[in-house]
């Protein structure tokens, strides 16, 4: 089942009152979405309580949560004790996120800092090697790592070096963001065969387990390293417009989760996402 929704709460969200995400889910259901992305890109700091709440409202209302984990992983570090912390990040958001009912978990990777690429790819391929040994000794072994292509080349998370992760163990699939994908190649995707090109590369590498992948979308502003800031769909001069990979979608008959990371938008922008794909035939 292919599932549309925002990461994390709009800016309308707030604005009409609201004020606890555990009343999220009735209200991106009432506007037709059916996922939301919980970020704890700034640590896991939700009681076990406060994940039975909301699993309790995703369910009510039809909701399925995935979480971003904290933007402090790096799996790319030579530093021991930063590789363990990355690894605990990562086990408490599997652990809150099995609570909330949800299945998939975004992560990035790593960044360089002063290691050639070849070296800090290689450290995160044995990284998420490792956590997969802990992810199945843990009971987790049901859920879905989603490593993220990134937007600046300071990172790891290519299409290439992401589709090769996701080869290790059947429990991974990417995170596509066409945002970031089309901020470090310089606005390269702007026809369906240019999407086509980037979602064979997940289907050549992991078969039919690309059908389930995770993606973000958001149209994002980009200069000479790559991502800037995210924008919202009514941008006009960076793209990427959603149309052609929709079409993929369909042509694919993908069931991926599509996650909108606009800015200020989410959720608005998710069910325009829902409603361009609906619209192809």
């Amino acid at each position: 089942m292919i599932r549309f929704g925002p990461a994390g709460n709009s800016e309308s969200f707030y604005n009409q009152g609201y004020t606890r995400t555990a009343e999220a889910p009735k209200w991106i259901n009432q506007m037709g979405l059916n996922a939301f992305e919980y970020p704890f890109v700034r640590g896991v700091n939700m009681s076990d309580d406060t994940a039975l709440i909301l699993a309790e409202q995703a369910k009510l209302y039809n909701i399925e949560f995935s979480v971003h984990s904290p933007y402090y992983v790096n799996f790319a570090s030579t530093n021991e004790e930063l590789v363990l912390k990355s690894f605990n990040y990562i086990m408490q958001c599997l652990h809150t996120l099995k609570i909330m009912g949800g299945k998939r978990i975004v992560i990035h990777s790593g960044s360089l800092t002063k290691q050639m690429r070849i070296d800090a790819y290689n450290n995160v391929k044995k990284r998420f090697t490792e956590l997969i040994e802990m992810v199945y000794s843990g009971g987790y072994g049901d859920m879905l790592l989603c490593p993220e292509t990134m937007g600046r080349t300071s990172y790891i998370g290519s299409v290439d070096e992401i589709v090769e992760i996701c080869k290790i163990d059947k429990c991974i699939v990417p995170t596509f963001d066409f945002g970031h994908i089309n901020a470090i190649t310089n606005g390269s995707l702007k026809t369906k065969n240019d999407f086509r090109k980037v979602i064979d590369k997940a289907f050549d590498a992991i078969g039919e387990r690309a059908k389930n992948m995770h993606i973000h979308f958001s149209k994002i502003e980009y200069g000479l390293k790559g991502e800037i800031r995210h924008l919202t769909m009514a941008d006009t001069i960076y793209g990427p417009e959603f149309a052609p990979l929709a079409e993929i979608l369909h042509e694919y008959k993908m069931t991926p989760f599509i996650i909108s990371e606009s800015g200020g938008t989410m959720a608005e922008d998710a069910l325009l996402l829902k409603q361009i794909y609906e619209s192809i035939k």
